[in-house]
C-alpha cells in the first residue's frame, strides 16, 4: 500500500481517536465505565470479523503469537484500569494532556532503551514541541498545582507508558497480521471483562435510544475496530516512533469536534497547539512536502 495512503489513514484514525472522547463521555450518560470497557472490546471484536472473513485471513496463530496477544490483552486491560482510575480519582482534563503528550514521547524513549540509541537533536526538540502543543491546547498552564501534582494523576503516567509497550508488542507479532493480533486481543479482553460485569444489569442496552447506539457504534467501530487497527497496522509498515507522533492530533481533533457536536468554544490556544502538533509530526516522520504530493 502506499506509504502517503498511510499516512491519510492514520490521520483520520485520529480524528476518531479525538471522537471517541465525545462518545464516551455521552456513553456515560448511560452506562458505567465498567459497562464501556465491555462493550467496546466486544462489539470492535464482532465488527472486525465481517471483514476478516471477507479478507478470507487465516485464523490460525502459533505458541509465539499467542503469548503475545495474551500479553498484549493484559496490558490493554491494565491501560484501560489505568485510564478508569485516573478519570475517577486524579484530574480528568489533565490526564488527557498527560496521555496523549507522553504516548509520543514514552515511545521514543522506550525503543532508543531497547535499541540502545540516542534521541538526535532535531526528533528531541519536535517531542517537545508536540508536548507543547498539547500542554497548550487543553489549557495546562490555567491548573492548580495541587491537581497537577496529585498523587492519583500517576494512573495517567502509568497509561502513557502502557500503551507504547501495547503497539512494540504488537509489531513484534511478525507470525500473522495485525487484523488478526488485534482481532484476538479484543476477544481476550472481552471474556476477562466480562467478569466485571452485571449482565442483568446491562440488558438494558436494548431499551436505550438510537444517541446511545450512534455513539456506541463510532466508539466500536471506527474508534476501535478501525483507528485502533489502522494505528497497529501504520506502527508495522512505517515504524512505531513515526506512527505514534500522530498522537499529538487527537487533543485537536477531539476539541474541535467538541465545538461541532457538543458546542463548545475553540480558542486560540487550540488553533497555537494543533499548529506545534503538526509541525512536531512534520519534524518527526521527516515528510517532504514536495515528495508528498508528486507521489
Amino acid at each position: 500500500m502506499n506509504k502517503n495512503l498511510f499516512y491519510v489513514l492514520i490521520l483520520l484514525s485520529m480524528i476518531f481517536w479525538g471522537s471517541s472522547w465525545i462518545n464516551t463521555k455521552v456513553l456515560t450518560l448511560y452506562v458505567n465505565q465498567y459497562e464501556i470497557v465491555f462493550l467496546r472490546v466486544l462489539l470492535s471484536g464482532l465488527f472486525m470479523l465481517p471483514l476478516l472473513l471477507f479478507l478470507k485471513v487465516n485464523f490460525r496463530i502459533n505458541l509465539k503469537t499467542v503469548i503475545l496477544v495474551l500479553l498484549a490483552s493484559a496490558v490493554m486491560i491494565f491501560y484501560s484500569i489505568s485510564l478508569f482510575f485516573g478519570v475517577n480519582y486524579g484530574t480528568a482534563g489533565l490526564g488527557g494532556a498527560l496521555v496523549t503528550t507522553l504516548i509520543p514521547i514514552n515511545t521514543f524513549v522506550i525503543l532508543a532503551v531497547l535499541h540502545k540509541k540516542t534521541i538526535s537533536l532535531k526528533h528531541s526538540f519536535a517531542l517537545i514541541l508536540g508536548a507543547f502543543g498539547v500542554l497548550t491546547m487543553l489549557n495546562i498552564w490555567y491548573f492548580d498545582l495541587n491537581q497537577i501534582f496529585s498523587q492519583h494523576n500517576i494512573y495517567f503516567l502509568i497509561a502513557s507508558i502502557l500503551w507504547p509497550i501495547l503497539t512494540i508488542i504488537t509489531v513484534r507479532a511478525t507470525n500473522t497480521t495485525p487484523l488478526i493480533f488485534n482481532f484476538y486481543i479484543y476477544v481476550c479482553c472481552s471474556v476477562v471483562s466480562a467478569f466485571a460485569i452485571d449482565f442483568n444489569h446491562l440488558a438494558r442496552v436494548a431499551d436505550y435510544d438510537y444517541i446511545f447506539w450512534i455513539n456506541i457504534l463510532c466508539l466500536t467501530a471506527l474508534s476501535s475496530a478501525f483507528a485502533t487497527t489502522t494505528y497497529f497496522i501504520g506502527s508495522e509498515k512505517l515504524g512505531v516512533n513515526k506512527v505514534s507522533s500522530f498522537v499529538f492530533l487527537v487533543p485537536s481533533s477531539a476539541l474541535v469536534l467538541s465545538a461541532i457536536f457538543l458546542d463548545e468554544k475553540i480558542d486560540f490556544n487550540t488553533l497555537l497547539g494543533t499548529v506545534c502538533a503538526v509541525v512536531a509530526i512534520y519534524i518527526l516522520n521527516d515528510i517532504k512536502l514536495r515528495r508528498l504530493f508528486t507521489q
